[in-house]
């Protein structure tokens, strides 16, 4: 056990608790603050979803999290804001408000969540221009009503947003936690949660405990004790670590680009990927929820290896690299050296993934990214492609096709770029190259779709490729909103 300590709804709390208690635990069944409610309790539904911040920094905006996959420990210093605390004597926040007057709560389970991430909204865009379909999807894409009660949540949306609320006073007040952080001791200990603040002390850590997990969002590893019942009682969080958590415009191998840390949130890349990928920004709306690219790393992503992570297909494509450290040093490697079979990469025992290149594309470079899912929002990836081409004269150059779910790691179709590189843009070589990912790749059958199905989705997306190519004008993408 290990305490931490943390502001909820403007009160000090100092709790002790075991490494792997979620902050939806702690709240429940220590705390008693049960209005947050546990639905899938693995990030899905959203029906225990709170808002956070530091509890130093009241001008920060507040950010929707699953309190059932975050890690209790990483409330430490922070404001908790659960459903409990948007009242005030003056009455209630509009988010509820607005819930009861149109009539947005039904059965009532999922409303504590649905009224967390209306609060978030409010608080981050109260007054501004009015709720675009697109930005109420968004905000809401993680709370799942089973009611079919979203038309009168989206009414009670676009009312709040003209509603007037006077916060409580512990809301807009800097209320730093003293706390001193012990030390990261070395020996030996049955179970710990550990916080390093800087990059020596987790490589420091690294080294004394190299059986223990490494977390950051926990988006990903919570599910192992939500869904899978194990233990987890060595982790070191990442998340502290100033050095993963930089985004710095740089040249490597005297190619612009960004250094990406290893610990920075998905929403934390939004305003860069849109301004200079847009493709990739657009898949990131896609990737999760909300609340999960609130808490989600790409370090993670990549980390984790997964045949269908969403950015490491993008990431082959656009050619980025690693930078790898450990007790000798820093080494870097190109992406694609980095994952070695299902799940396991050349990642030693004692090292860590500090941050990751990504180059910007050239003036004539273009990104396209596709992701096939069985439902558009917060679904994973049954096929991924993501497609880097120069077209110069009409013939195609610096062919990079990435794809997630058909090898046992993301891979690159190198058969299918050498039929397309160098190569005028037709109908005969795309096809070509179509032919060529059998070459590339025996994908295998699971839940998300079969071998057959994965094969001919793969070979879809190079035919949506030559239509983008050759008919501008004609859609390959839904971009429509529910109205």
């Amino acid at each position: 056990m290990a305490s931490v300590e943390f502001l909820l709804n403007g009160v000090l709390k100092r709790c002790d608790v075991a490494p792997d208690t979620s902050a939806l635990n702690l709240l429940r069944d220590t705390l008693g603050y049960t209005g947050t409610k546990e639905g899938c309790a693995s990030g899905d539904c959203g029906a225990c979803t709170v808002a956070l911040r530091d509890a130093s920094a009241p001008d920060a905006a507040f950010t929707s999290v699953n309190a059932c996959i975050t890690p209790a420990h990483q409330l430490q210093n922070k404001l908790l804001v659960t459903v409990e605390g948007l009242e005030t004597p003056e009455g209630l926040h509009p988010a509820q408000e607005t819930m009861i007057e149109c009539h947005a709560s039904q059965c009532g389970f999922c409303t504590p969540g649905i009224v967390m991430s209306l609060f978030t909204l409010y608080q981050g865009n109260a007054f501004k221009a009015p709720f675009s379909h697109q930005v109420l999807e968004e905000a809401l894409g993680g709370n799942l009503c089973r009611c079919t009660g979203y038309r009168p949540i989206r009414d009670a949306a676009l009312q709040m947003q003209t509603m007037r609320w006077q916060p409580p006073v512990w809301l807009s007040a800097i209320n730093p936690i003293e706390h001193s952080t012990p030390p990261s001791e070395c020996e030996e200990e049955a179970s710990f949660f550990k916080s390093p603040a800087s990059l020596e002390a987790l490589l420091d850590l690294r080294a004394h405990h190299k059986s223990a997990r490494l977390v950051a969002g926990a988006t990903d590893l919570w599910l192992e004790s939500t869904q899978q019942l194990r233990s987890l009682d060595q982790l070191i969080d990442v998340t502290r670590v100033d050095e993963l958590r930089r985004i710095e415009a740089a040249e490597y191998q005297s190619i612009p680009g960004w250094w990406i840390g290893a610990a920075v949130t998905y929403t934390e890349l939004e305003t860069l990927f849109e301004r200079h990928f847009p493709a990739f920004a657009h898949l990131l709306s896609r990737l999760g929820s909300r609340q999960i690219r609130n808490r989600g790393t790409l370090g993670g992503n990549v980390a984790n290896a997964s045949p269908i992570g969403d950015t490491p297909p993008v990431l082959l494509a656009l050619g980025a690299w690693l930078e790898i450290v450990g007790p000798n040093g820093a080494r870097r490697l190109p992406l694609e050296s980095f994952f070695v079979d299902y799940k396991k990469t050349d990642l030693q025992s004692d090292e860590v993934i500090s941050r990751i290149f990504i180059p910007s594309l050239t003036e004539h470079a273009a990104l396209r990214v596709w992701k096939l899912s069985k439902r558009r929002e917060d679904d994973i990836s049954a096929v991924l492609g993501a497609f880097h081409y120069v077209i110069d004269g009409g013939f195609l150059s610096q062919v990079r096709l990435g794809f997630g779910g058909m090898d046992a790691v993301p891979k690159r179709a190198l058969h299918a770029e050498a039929a397309l590189e160098g190569q005028p843009v037709t109908q005969a070589g795309f096809q070509a190259a179509q032919r060529a990912l059998t070459e590339d790749f025996a994908p295998m059958s699971d839940v998300r779709g079969s071998s057959h199905y994965r094969q001919q989705a793969a070979s879809n997306l190079l035919e949506r490729l030559y239509l983008t190519l050759t008919a501008p004008t004609q859609e390959v993408m839904i971009h429509a909103y529910a109205h």
